[in-house]
Formats: structure tokens, sequence, C-alpha cells
């Protein structure tokens, strides 16, 4: 089926980097890590990415959503606030949807809650399970927040759900149900997502490094990521470089849960889907946005499917040395980021790479170089081979 381009007309980030979406951008351009030690106790070393400012709470009216994944979302929803504006005059609040990704919910908030039971032998009388544990809540904080009556619901597909959500999304307006969708994804740091990996055997006691010789596995981190894609773009500020939603691709290994399909073939469908909803050929794309977690399967395995489909020609980059694997949010966050690239034609700089592993056949630049960039491909893969890939971009047709 045809995948008409919708404009992404706003877009913002907060995560290890920054608490806006500009000191984030920032903070990429420069190559500098938000990869730090942990800021609470934990049995074992490693190095996660967690925000580097105070989160505010949430404003008046708001008190039941209070939690830290509420604040991450409330600080990203802060830099797209004046085009989802715009959007709901335009189309009407009826007619746009909400979209959110998640893996942990508001975890977070329970186990403080927990630590409160063990120390006092009851749950503090602020706690609530459903508005901040509860995955929905974050759609319904949202609606209440910006007035949005659309569709709103909450995908937790694991680290693709904030990729996926952008499929949901296209869907609805495909179909003529809403004309708009606020989409992206949310997740903080909780001690037991870190204790999970460690049982996994692949939680890094240093700074990640994907594609490297000698890689020893993921950084976890936390954020928020937003777009807003819209049926068209008339109403909202004009912007030359408008970047858009061309395709997303999606596929499922059905090999493990934990695991990739050793030869990559989940994570090459789903590129190959992408390009094909977009129109795209192989030699028109100019970049990839790997999700390169740093653990010796998954690089192996995406490296691979990457190679298949553009050998080493294309650039590619892991993001995740910048802010840890934001697991819900990954996808959208690595979608702002490749927005980024494809707005200043430059290349995020490939931190942790430096010794690329001999085995890996793809390239991997290391200097954040300036080159011409019309396409990106972004791909985010998950527990139980969950994958997806957004193409983003210039439409084919507008092509030079």
């Amino acid at each position: 089926m045809g995948f008409t381009p919708l404009p992404i007309t706003a877009w913002s980030a907060v995560n290890a980097l920054g608490t806006t979406t500009r000191d984030v951008l920032a903070s990429l351009d420069a190559g500098r890590t938000g990869l730090a030690p942990p800021p609470f106790e934990l049995p074992f070393t490693t190095y996660v990415g967690a925000t580097p400012d105070p989160l505010p709470a949430l404003p008046p009216g708001q008190e039941a959503y209070d939690c830290r994944l509420a604040r991450l979302g409330m600080l990203a929803l802060h830099d797209v606030k004046d085009a989802v504006d715009r959007s709901i005059a335009r189309w009407g609040a009826r007619r746009v949807a909400i979209l959110i990704g998640t893996s942990t919910g508001g975890l977070d908030a329970t186990e403080l809650a927990f630590r409160h039971w063990v120390a006092e032998g009851r749950l503090p009388e602020s706690f609530s399970l459903r508005t901040q544990h509860g995955f929905d809540a974050l759609g319904e904080l949202y609606a209440r927040v910006t007035g949005i009556e659309g569709p709103t619901y909450v995908v937790s597909t694991a680290c693709s759900s904030s990729g996926k959500v952008h499929a949901s999304a296209a869907r609805l307006i495909r179909s003529g149900l809403v004309d708009a969708a606020l989409v992206g994804g949310i997740d903080s740091l909780c001690r037991m997502t870190l204790h999970g990996f460690k049982g996994l055997g692949i939680l890094s006691e240093q700074r990640c490094r994907p594609f490297a010789k000698g890689r020893d596995g993921i950084n976890i981190g936390e954020g928020a990521a937003l777009m807003l894609l819209e049926r068209d773009d008339a109403h909202q500020e004009p912007d030359p470089l408008r970047v858009h939603l061309l395709g997303v691709g999606e596929s499922s290994d059905a090999y493990n849960m934990s695991s990739p399909e050793p030869q990559g073939r989940g994570a090459r469908e789903a590129m190959e889907r992408a390009m094909e909803q977009a129109g795209m050929r192989a030699e028109d794309v100019d970049h990839v946005n790997a999700h390169g977690t740093a653990t010796q399967q998954n690089d192996m395995a995406e490296s691979i499917a990457i190679a298949s489909l553009f050998g080493d020609r294309v650039p590619v980059v892991s993001t995740k040395g910048y802010t840890g694997h934001l697991l819900g949010a990954a996808g959208a966050t690595e979608g702002v980021f490749a927005i980024h690239a494809l707005r200043t034609q430059r290349l995020p700089r490939a931190l942790g790479s430096e010794e690329l592993d001999p085995e890996i056949r793809i390239q991997v630049p290391l200097d954040g170089p300036e080159r011409r960039v019309k396409r990106v491909l972004s791909s985010s893969f998950a527990f139980g081979g969950s994958n997806v890939c957004l193409a983003l971009g210039i439409p084919m047709e507008r092509a030079s």
C-alpha cells in the first residue's frame, strides 16, 4: 500500500544530554557524552544516561500524575506545545491523536513507594498505582494538558515502542480517523531495569562502545522525545527544511525472546519495508541511525543486515554512546537525531566506536562528518524480535 509522506511539524527531546531540545542537540553536535555513574546506589558498577538537572514538578492540577516519568514527558511537551496548539486549532481536538511508547511506565514511582512501605510499613499517601505507574496514565496526562480529544493510547513493545507508534499514527491518518498525531516515547531510570539487564549479563561496567572491538554491553538511559505528524503543514510556521516521515517498516524475528536472529533477517526486513513504503532504493539512503546497543549479538546481527543492503557505502552511527539505551524512548529519540542530521547535513560522531570490530563490515564514521543527507533510516529492535525502522527525509518527488 502506498505511503503518503507526513510532515513532521515539531519535535523535541530531553535526556542525559540536556533538559531542553536545544541543549540536547548542542551536546550531540559537540560530541559530548551524557553517560556517567548512576545517581543512586547499586550493588554493581555501570554507567547510565540520567538527565542532568532536577526535573520540575508537574503544573497545578496534575499532581496525581506526578512521577519521574511524567516530569520527563512534560519537559518534552514544552518544546512542541505551540505547534500542538496550532494543530488543534487547524484540525479540531477530536482529529488529533496521542500515541506514546514506553517500556517500564512509572515503575520508578512504584519502586519508591515500595521502599517507603519497607521503611514505614505503609505506602505513601501520594502514591497512585493507576496514575503514577499505569502506562495509560501518560496518554491521559497529555490529553489533559493539551486538550487533545482524539484516540489516545500507549504502546509497550519494549525497545521498539516509540518507533512503533509512528506506524500506528500513519495508519490512523491514512484511514481518515485523524489528521494529526502527537507521537513519541518516554522511559525513566529505575533499579529493576538495571538489575534486569545486569542479570542478563549484558550491562557494561564502562561507557558503551557500539560496533567496537571488545564491546561488552549496554548502558541504560532515560528520556523523552516527541514528534508531531500531520496530514499537511500549511498552518504551521513555514520551514524549507521540513523533514517528513517517509515510511515505517515493521517485522518480527520470531526467533528468541532476548536475542536477535543471528543473520539479522528481521532487521533487514524492517529496513526493506521502510524503504518500500518510502519508494526508496538502497542508493537513496544517505545515513543509518543504528539501534547499536553495543552488545556482541545485536551489533553483529544488525551490521550483517545493514551490510547486506548497503555494503559499506552508507555511514552508520549508533547514538547510544551519548544517551545510553533509552528503551521505550529510543526510537523517537533517535528519530529526532535523524531529523537533526537531515537539517544540519552533519552526522553525529560515533562515540565509543573508535576501535571498530574488524568483523563489523559497515562504515562507522568517527569524525561526525558534514555530508549530503537527504534520507535516513533509523532502526529500533526489541525483545521478542519486535523490529521497526523509520524512513525520514525529503519525499522522493521533491528530490533534486
